[in-house]
């Protein structure tokens, strides 16, 4: 819960003539509601109240007091719901409770509702402009609370040795035996060393002794032994070392939350970008980077593709920056140790040649041909194979749900698939005839020809492991990632058929997932798909978004009333733009009201604007001081404010400097 949305303790008084404390209210309004209206009316009754509707959960956070609605209308329109409902049943007159000598038509009444959201909303607009209390940082946990969270962490770390390459999710590879021979089901052929396994081996040594803190990303495509390269690192790291492996981003900011991350400990991010990405991805990569600057050793070792690398590494441009999804990933990345795994083994075949006398997994990938010795292992090949030429009567059927996941992860899912999510999405990569002779047991035959293990190792589509326990979620799959990364190749240029989309609005429920199909439907031009996407996330995002599309269109009205639905649900776009059409409306006070909630979210683009708004009106001290703090982690566009607030007073030196900066972090426009 951000500040913005959290009640001050402090009262200013309700009695007689005195100003009356929102917060106070609000819960003795609460408490009326709860006891002598019998909980009448309800709160799913409540929010249909307010034009928009807000959601039953923020009539409830309303009425605890743990909101502060950014406008007064839509509390208004409630409390005038409840005061009629007094009415009914005959209560206005009666005490509103036990000891202030008031009656529930005094808690009710319209003038004293104004003047405490007015009072409320002036002490906020004062708190925000004090500025550092703002970036205080939460108190650290008293060691008790700590010994707590540690003790109930899902995902507690072990020695680092106790983890087996198979529990870290090195692929098994093809065995050069017959299936069954001495019982075994993973194979792990011998590591061939490249290079860069000497240079990052070197690199962790020195890190452990000069007990440094670091991050490490083996980047290179599927299949190419990024998880097998960190698990071989890991010889570098002494026996003492704990290893955590976190089961996702929510996960890993409960541990940093615990301090379970101390010195001596190996932090295991394999596919980093299921703990980047999203919120929560991003809580946890700024989270992780204020970790890495204390105490070592820490190693934190990561596994990503390049096309994830280069999607959470991009900065946006310059008049986007405000809409900044991976900034905090970026950051982090941006100090980490790469190392680059070339896609085959093309300069390493009389090593590989040599090993293989001895192995008989690579005497197998060798028989195959070709340099591509990490793929033939995984079967990646063979996956391919299995998908492009379906056999036998269901395999039409098994590979129109494998094409429906290869959609969704390469437009944005990053979670488990619900099979029921498949099963609707597939009649729209089937032709007519095909769907016309689909038996009744159609999608239980799709399913298994879709989850035939290949090579003995590995199914195109696989069963999820719980985080913590023993067997597999019900009702949801993964795709094989070698697959994915062979869908965002080859489907690249195709569109997902109608059902895909409706399977997706009627199943899918995370909202990040939601949210970036939402944004691949609108850029596709599906924009009948992409608002109902967005109204199943149903989040600030998704609210800000679709007040965006009902701008585009032309509806302004629908679209203010969608932005102040978003900045209700928390979102700082939302704000951002009420505020500028306030701005353009020329009501600058309401715009800088708005600007202020939005830096207290945490937008650097609020601050700019709000020291625009410091210029206009002559504040040349405010002005540059705002800029400065807009500037403070290397905003492009505020270090171009700042630059031209140099030049104009003649520091010459100082805004060349800045423009300098302002390049540097993007900026391709400079005056």
């Amino acid at each position: 819960m951000s500040d913005q949305d959290t009640p001050d303790t402090s009262t200013y008084g309700a009695g007689m003539g005195r100003t009356p404390d929102f917060f106070e209210d609000i819960r003795r309004v609460g408490a009326l509601k709860k006891g002598p209206l019998s909980g009448r009316p309800s709160d799913n009754a409540l929010s249909k109240v307010p034009r928009p509707p807000v959601s039953r959960d923020t009539i409830g956070a309303w009425l605890r007091g743990e909101r502060f609605p950014q406008r007064l209308e839509p509390v208004w329109a409630v409390l005038q719901e409840i005061r009629a409902e007094s009415a009914r049943q005959d209560l206005l007159d009666s005490p509103a409770d036990g000891g202030s000598g008031e009656s529930v038509a005094d808690l009710l009444a319209e003038d004293r509702w104004r003047r405490a959201w007015s009072a409320e909303q002036l002490r906020r607009k004062l708190s925000n402009q004090e500025g550092a209390d703002r970036q205080q940082a939460r108190k650290a946990l008293e060691d008790g609370e700590q010994r707590a969270r540690q003790a109930a962490l899902a995902d507690r770390p072990r020695p680092v040795r106790y983890w087996t390459p198979k529990r870290l999710g090195v692929h098994p590879a093809i065995p050069g035996y017959p299936a069954g021979q001495d019982g075994a089901d993973f194979a792990l052929p011998s590591y061939v060393p490249r290079p860069h396994d000497h240079r990052l081996h070197a690199r962790l040594t020195a890190a452990v002794t000069d007990c440094e803190s670091l991050l490490v990303v083996a980047c290179g495509e599927s299949c190419t032994g990024k998880t097998r390269t960190a698990v071989e690192a890991l010889a570098a790291v002494p026996d003492d070392f704990q290893l955590a492996f976190p089961a996702d981003a929510d996960s890993l900011l409960a541990m940093l939350a615990a301090d379970v991350l101390g010195p001596r400990t190996v932090l295991w991010l394999n596919e980093a970008q299921h703990f980047l990405n999203g919120s929560a991805g991003q809580a946890a990569a700024a989270a992780l980077l204020r970790r890495l600057d204390t105490d070592g050793p820490l190693i934190a070792l990561a596994t990503l593709w390049p096309d994830h690398d280069r999607t959470l590494t991009s900065a946006p441009a310059p008049d986007k920056e405000h809409n900044d999804l991976h900034r905090q990933a970026r950051a982090l990345l941006a100090q980490a140790y790469y190392v680059h795994l070339p896609p085959n083994f093309a300069d390493h075949m009389d090593t590989v040649r040599r090993m293989a006398r001895h192995d008989a997994s690579l005497t197998i990938a060798l028989k195959a041909g070709g340099a591509n010795v990490a793929q033939i292992l995984a079967a990646g090949p063979d996956l391919v194979t299995h998908y492009e030429r379906p056999h036998g009567p269901h395999g039409v059927y098994g590979k129109a749900l494998i094409s429906a996941a290869m959609d969704a992860h390469r437009l944005g899912v990053t979670g488990p698939l619900p099979l029921a999510f498949l099963r609707d999405a597939a009649p729209g990569y089937l032709t007519g005839s095909e769907r016309a002779a689909a038996a009744d047991t159609w999608f239980t035959n799709a399913l298994a020809h879709a989850q035939s293990l290949i090579k003995q190792i590995v199914s195109p589509l696989q069963s999820v492991p719980h985080s913590s326990g023993m067997g597999a979620l019900p009702g949801v799959v993964s795709l094989a990632d070698y697959l994915q990364q062979h869908g965002r190749t080859t489907r690249q240029l195709l569109c997902p058929p109608a059902t895909f989309w409706n399977a997706a609005t009627h199943h899918l429920t995370s909202p990040d997932d939601l949210n970036n199909l939402a944004h691949a439907a609108r850029s596709r031009y599906r924009l009948r798909h992409a608002a109902h996407l967005y109204c199943a996330a149903g989040d600030g995002l998704a609210l800000w978004q679709l007040g965006r599309m009902r701008e585009r269109s032309g509806d302004w009205h629908e679209a203010e009333r969608l932005y102040w639905a978003a900045a209700d649900a928390g979102s700082k776009y939302a704000l951002e733009r009420l505020a500028e059409l306030k701005e353009e409306a020329g009501d600058w006070h309401e715009a800088e009201r708005l600007y202020w909630a939005a830096a207290d979210a945490g937008s650097k683009y609020a601050l700019t604007q709000l020291a625009a708004l410091k210029k206009k009106a002559g504040d040349q001290a405010g002005t540059e001081r705002l800029a400065l703090q807009a500037a403070a982690d290397g905003n492009a566009y505020a270090l171009e404010r700042l630059a031209e607030l140099k030049e104009e007073a003649g520091d010459q030196a100082g805004a060349e400097r800045l423009y300098r900066a302002a390049a540097d972090a993007g900026a391709t426009y400079i005056p």
